[in-house]
């Protein structure tokens, strides 16, 4: 028996890199799976349904289940006819795996509008439009008092959560994906929802377009490739089991390692029992400074 023996699964982006790789485990797993891909460019430029159906040969061929799907992430009705494409096939939906992305990487004062639209168009709209079809779904079942047990991961990066330099709409996107995470768990809570992000390092062709990191990404021969996407599957899929107890929780994840990120929280405080002048304000806001 599989950790997610005859659940179903969406997995967007599922056609090369970390989606690909957790396509193939989530069928290892025993879980039915929707492979999503437009199959783009790592810009998001083109599309090219090959990827999506070499993961879905490559699934029947180890004897599991699987179908493709090549909507638009963040188109409305496409991310609606994906989430049927799943019920139709398999007759339920226990998961989505938010997993599609692009990069349009520039330093700030270079960026063009479309560069930042794009970006923010995939990952946030593009996680957002088929979380928003999947709960309706799940509502609608636990109104018919169907309340078994579902799991949504989303995809966020150490881009967004540790500010990267060069990719102010990447990163804007991926810290925004944990938010929202965090948001769907206290919201979807209700119908036995659980929502939980990652934040991977891996080899793909996101990464490996950054100069500078193919050298630093390849495998190294006799070492444990702590690169391998691979390695992000079974947190993926455990997060996507039943088994799952977490809810509303970010997690760093590389090679062996797995981290819990701890979200915003307060730190030093000034108060007093009054308004602040600006010149009050001028003094005292050096004590809110991080210690050294």
């Amino acid at each position: 028996m599989g950790a997610l023996n005859g659940r179903v699964a969406i997995i967007t982006g599922a056609g090369r890199g970390l989606g690909r790789e957790h396509a193939l485990l989530f069928a290892a797993e025993g879980a039915k799976v929707v492979v999503n891909d437009l199959g783009g460019a790592n810009d998001g430029t083109g599309t090219d349904i090959t990827p999506a159906q070499q993961t879905v040969a490559d699934i029947k061929a180890m004897g599991g289940e699987a179908i493709v799907n090549g909507d638009n992430v963040a188109d409305w009705d496409g991310a609606k006819r994906m989430i049927d494409s799943a019920i139709e096939a398999f007759g339920d939906l226990d998961i989505l795996v938010n997993n599609a992305g692009i990069l349009r990487d520039r330093v700030l004062v270079n960026m063009t509008e479309a560069e930042w639209d794009a970006v923010i168009a995939v990952h946030l709209k593009g996680h957002f439009a088929p979380t928003r079809h999947a709960a309706v779904y799940w509502r609608e079942q636990s109104k018919a008092g169907i309340t078994k047990p579902r799991n949504i991961v989303h995809t966020s990066s150490t881009s967004g959560l540790f500010s990267n330099p060069g990719q102010g709409n990447y990163g804007a996107a991926k810290s925004g994906i944990a938010t929202f995470s965090q948001i769907c768990a206290k919201e979807l809570a209700r119908y036995n929802v659980k929502s939980n992000s990652i934040a991977p390092a891996a080899r793909t062709r996101l990464t490996l377009a950054t100069p500078g990191l193919e050298e630093v990404l390849a495998p190294k021969e006799g070492q444990f490739d702590k690169w391998d996407p691979a390695n992000v599957s079974p947190l993926v899929a455990y997060l996507s089991s039943e088994a799952c107890e977490f809810t509303g929780e970010t997690f760093f994840v590389q090679g062996g390692q797995v981290t819990r990120v701890q979200s915003w929280t307060n730190a030093e405080t000034i108060d007093q029992d009054d308004r602040w002048s600006v010149s009050a304000l001028a003094s005292a806001m050096s004590s809110l400074k991080p210690k050294s």
